[in-house]
């Protein structure tokens, strides 16, 4: 959003957390390290300074599904300003990752006491909700091949503000079917589908191509 960038010049989030008088914790975190389980205590906001996170949930009958990936810049946890008394899903680094925790009292004093940082909080939390819809419009009415063209895409950042970054986060086939609710079988058909189409490539990594977009697109 272009808010985001227009805000930084008169409030420095990362400023502002390092200089917090109390009420923050700066972990690292490895790779598989689950930051907070579905059902613990949501007494605190988290900040991505760098890496990727992704949010699961675990149903009653044991399926677990990813319901969102993250980076740096993101915020998660925001469910405990809303009155939320228990995570409703698991936080999990996917990569190496630096994470900023704050209290809740703390962002609540924030939301209070600065405005560029209300307007920038509302940005993420629309940002998210636009999300959310997406997702389930996707879920509802795309096929599981669009739905991975789709993911693969928003990893790569293509469509949002800034330079696309052709090299994604590594992410197992695994993840990328809980994701769109496959399986692995049918994300590895469409991978070679997608690689034979010159779509994607994994020559230092897995590469998307802008390309990519005509299996979105494509009715």
């Amino acid at each position: 959003m272009k808010t985001k960038g227009k805000l930084k010049a008169s409030f420095d989030l990362k400023t502002f957390l390092s200089k917090a008088n109390g009420g923050t914790t700066i972990a690292e975190y490895r790779a598989n390290h689950r930051i907070f389980a579905q059902g613990e205590a949501a007494n605190s906001l988290f900040y991505i300074k760098n890496g990727e996170i992704k949010l699961t949930v675990l149903s009653k009958q044991g399926k677990e599904a990813v319901v969102a990936i993250l980076k740096g810049g993101d915020f998660f946890g925001e469910g405990c300003l809303a009155g939320q008394p228990l995570r409703m899903a698991s936080a999990v680094a996917m990569s190496e990752c630096s994470v900023t925790e704050v209290e809740k009292a703390v962002v609540v004093r924030l939301l209070h006491e600065e405005p560029s940082f209300s307007e920038l909080f509302m940005g993420h939390l629309l940002s998210r909700n636009i999300r959310i819809e997406e997702d389930l419009v996707d879920q509802l009415f795309n096929s599981s091949e669009k739905r991975l063209a789709r993911v693969l895409l928003l990893l790569a950042n293509f469509g949002k503000e800034g330079t696309p970054q052709t090299v994604i986060p590594k992410i197992s086939q695994e993840t990328l079917a809980e994701i769109i609710g496959t399986t692995r079988s049918r994300v590895s058909f469409f991978m070679n589908r997608f690689r034979k189409l010159g779509f994607v490539d994994y020559n230092g990594g897995l590469k998307v191509h802008s390309s990519l977009l005509n299996i979105v697109l494509h009715d």
